[in-house]
């Protein structure tokens, strides 16, 4: 049978208030002297880091711990060894934890590194004025830090994932602290870090936008120390006076003498806080708690000692032991409390009396009856604070009596609590060694202890609180999976590709039939193909991302392997458009032009679409990609059409003539396509010529970008006739378009003259009939006139009235003997004058 709660409290406030020191571990042995070292310990149950001390003497014999100057050890709250690893680089100033329990390191050259509990690590640098000035010391919070530099000034990181540090408001320091801390920015209204720095008998807080001098007397201060909450601080001063402040300096809560504790010796080692309530004061052998009032308890050790803050109490490290030191919960005081009369106490007594066949069960639970969901609730909440398996299962069983008496109960908290109670168990044992309490767990939240497993490769369990708790397996598997392919290696038999070929093929199945059995749905096979290759493991990363369902991940990380075809038909699989686009500028940005083209080339038909989708972009956007395109695929025609289209868009005579020629050329070298070479040819000439025209004509005649026959045309308007008459001859322009031409260009200019003169210069091709109605048409019917007479003699009667010279219409059918003309076109005419004298003459015809 465990001891009684009680047995490890002590009271303080005249028996008000009460604390407890709970064992958490024995470690006989299993540490070296921590007075040798230099610590720094991760909240939340977290491992300690330590670092020989330099400036301690340490005897040299066999028992020497074999911890080099260059070495940090990493162990469990009960002891165990979790990592080893040696610094190469420059004077270590300060490592502390973060908040996912990696280890930063920073030296004075302003490099840092962020380690997993694996020793892989990230580095980073604080940037070239922390280089150049150095590095004297820093702080590390859980999500960031700020490092002091030779020049005094603050820089702050944020977050882990290298970000340039900001520099803070100048302190105006012209000597380096005695003491500083910090604020995170979370406890902050501001929410921007607040630098807290002792500076002769005041203290300064610095933060991004101020420095203010608090104007205290009481200094200088060797230690100070926030609370967990950032609402209080706790300072001491070099006459051992500890001084407890709210964090805004308007309030003095505590004053206490370290000096009149009359078992201490030395100096005073660490002022940490127990929970937000209580300091301890520790020097070499012991620890002294001070509450609110100023009283004390004290907790001797066997040799030095080394504490951590955490949010609910302090844990102690002893040569031999882990203890936890917190204030004893309201629940917990509320049932175990000598003399306690509330209505959890009551229920509590009920069971046990129950358990032992007593009538005063039913006697005490009526007696608490208004009570009693308050009185389960009391009891789940204690077990949640006992570490021992005997009193949870005992408060458990007298909450779940309670309800037996409820008509209505939600049993969710009940559950919860024991599902709760049975993961902390699992991981506060020695060889897990996270002694998480209750609050810590809840303010962590599982998700982070599942996370703190992975990162110590303690996959299986990690796996089945995650099951236990109905959560997904993911983030285990991934890890567990990253973890797989750091400790296997390539089989050494076979030569060359084919010598890790097994070994890869037996990872991936492995990895691949985990996930599928236990559920791992949504893990990401990019990201752990991606830890396959940042390896060296290639062949494995392939294999692995085969299993890839979502194409967008595949891709970029087979660019990266530089896996180009591979990367391009998965692009073209997955039917993504823009995802296509962004494999291929990546390719054309990495890759030669030749190379670049051959890999599209090479694909047939499957990458069909790639080519397809290239031609567009580059037809809108990159014009020479697509000439060297078509010309490295031997596409003469599409090369042919491409130089046209750009020659339709060219302004200038020399660049559009080229262009043609260039179409003309590729036409030329595919024998289907003789035709549209020739045309070509023609259309180069016709160009030369204009450009030659326009020459003659001092640029004053616009001859270019026409046709034949427009080029034509302009040379009679312009009266270069025989400019006309030779390029009719030099393209072959038929008689009748060159006809057409001519009368319509000389009609343009009113030149009758030489329409009448080029009418009679030979047979016309188009006949008379043209000339009549295309002068009548612009306007010239008395020109028109003249020739009518020679057109075919059927229509001239018609040809006279278009012209308006009825007479001549009269005149016209008289003589054909066409009376029944004569009457269709009097019907016509325009006025009643010329009707009758049509009338007249067709009466006079028989």
């Amino acid at each position: 049978m465990s001891e009684h709660p009680t047995t490890s409290w002590q009271a303080m406030q005249n028996g008000t208030v009460f604390y407890r020191r709970q064992q958490l571990y024995s470690m006989m042995g299993k540490m070296p002297d921590l007075g040798d070292y230099i610590i720094a310990g991760c909240r939340y149950g977290g491992p300690l880091a330590m670092m020989r001390d330099n400036t301690k003497l340490i005897a040299v014999g066999r028992a020497t711990p074999a911890h080099a100057k260059s070495q940090i050890q990493v162990y469990s709250s009960a002891g165990e060894g979790l990592l080893l690893f040696s610094w190469e680089n420059s004077r270590i100033v300060r490592f502390g934890w973060t908040l996912n329990e990696q280890l930063v390191v920073l030296n004075e050259d302003g490099v840092y590194r962020v380690y997993d509990l694996q020793g892989d690590y990230q580095q980073y640098s604080l940037g070239g004025e922390a280089s150049e000035a150095g590095v004297i010391d820093a702080r590390v919070y859980e999500n960031g830090m700020v490092a002091l530099t030779g020049s005094l000034i603050l820089l702050e990181v944020k977050g882990w994932d290298g970000a340039r540090p900001l520099t803070l408001v100048n302190p105006n320091l012209t000597d380096p602290p005695l003491s500083w801390a910090i604020i995170p920015p979370d406890l902050n209204i501001s929410r921007h870090v607040e630098v807290l720095l002792s500076v002769e008998n005041t203290i300064h807080t610095v933060d991004n936008l101020e420095n203010v001098d608090q104007r205290l007397s009481q200094g200088p201060f060797t230690h100070v120390s926030p609370s967990p909450n950032g609402k209080s601080l706790a300072l001491l001063n070099a006459a051992g006076a500890l001084l407890v402040i709210s964090s805004d300096f308007q309030r003095r809560m505590a004053e206490f003498d370290t000096l009149d504790v009359p078992s201490a010796q030395g100096n005073v080692k660490q002022v940490e806080w127990c929970g937000n309530d209580a300091i301890v004061v520790t020097w070499d052998s012991l620890a002294v708690l001070v509450g609110p009032f100023a009283d004390t308890l004290q907790y001797t050790y066997v040799g030095n000692t080394f504490a951590i803050t955490e949010t609910d109490g302090v844990r102690i490290f002893g040569a031999d032991v882990c203890d936890l030191v917190q204030k004893v919960p309201t629940s917990t005081l509320s049932i175990f409390k000598p003399g306690s009369t509330s209505p959890a106490a009551i229920l509590f007594d009920a069971w046990e009396s129950f358990s032992q066949r007593s009538p005063k069960a039913d006697e005490s639970i009526r007696s608490i009856r208004p009570e009693l969901a308050t009185a389960v609730d009391g009891c789940i909440d204690a077990a949640g604070q006992e570490w021992e398996p005997y009193w949870q299962r005992r408060l458990l069983s007298a909450a779940k009596f309670g309800q037996g008496f409820l008509d209505f109960y939600n049993p969710t908290d009940f559950i919860n609590m024991g599902q709760t109670l049975k993961v902390l168990n699992a991981v506060r044992f020695y060889e897990i060694g996270i002694p998480l309490t209750y609050a810590q767990y809840s303010y962590t939240s599982p998700t982070h202890l599942i996370s703190r497993l992975t990162s110590r490769n303690m996959h299986l369990l990690a796996l089945r609180i995650s099951t236990f708790l109905s959560l997904k397996p993911d983030v285990v598997l991934k890890h567990w999976a990253s973890a797989k392919i750091m400790r296997t290696r390539p089989t050494a038999g076979g030569t060359g590709k084919d010598s890790d070929l097994d070994s890869d093929d037996e990872v991936c199945r492995l990895i691949v039939d985990k996930f599928k059995q236990l559920g791992g749905v949504e893990v990401s096979y990019a990201e752990i193909a991606k830890r396959a290759w940042e390896v060296g493991r290639t062949g494995l990363a392939t294999k692995l991302l085969d299993h890839e369902k979502r194409a967008s991940d595949q891709v970029p990380l087979l660019l990266s392997m530089k896996e180009d075809r591979i990367a391009l038909q998965k692009a073209v699989d997955s039917g993504d458009t823009d995802l296509v686009y962004q494999v291929l500028l990546h390719l054309h940005k990495h890759l030669t032009l030749g190379s670049f083209f051959r890999l599209i080339e090479d694909g047939g038909e499957q990458l069909a679409p790639a080519s397809r989708l290239l031609q567009v972009y580059a037809r809108e956007q990159d014009r020479d990609m697509l000439r060297d395109f078509y010309y490295s695929d031997d596409r003469r025609v599409e090369s042919a059409v491409l130089a046209l289209e750009e020659a339709s868009r060219m302004q200038d005579p020399s660049a559009r003539i080229s262009a043609v020629k260039s179409a003309q050329k590729f036409f030329s070298e595919d024998k289907d396509r003789s035709f549209e070479a020739k045309i070509m040819d023609e259309f180069s000439r016709l160009l030369t010529l204009q450009q030659q025209l326009e020459a003659e004509a001092d640029g004053k005649v616009a001859f270019f970008n026409q046709s034949v026959t427009g080029t034509i045309r302009t040379c009679i308007v312009n009266g270069m006739l025989k400019r006309a008459d030779k390029i009719k001859s030099d393209f072959k322009v038929p008689d009748k378009r060159f006809w057409y031409t001519k009368l319509y260009a000389l009609t343009e200019v009113r030149d009758f003259e030489g329409l009448d003169a080029f009418s009679k210069s030979k047979r016309s091709p188009i006949g008379y009939e043209p000339f009549v109605r295309h002068l009548v048409e612009k306007g010239h019917s008395k020109e028109a006139v003249a020739y009518v007479a020679r057109c075919d003699p059927p229509k001239r009667a018609d040809l006279y009235a278009e012209c308006d010279e009825w007479r001549m219409v009269g005149k016209e059918c008289k003589d054909r003997g066409d009376k029944a003309k004569l009457e269709e076109l009097r019907k016509k005419c325009p006025n009643s004058l010329i009707a009758r004298e049509l009338e007249q003459l067709a009466t006079s015809m028989k």
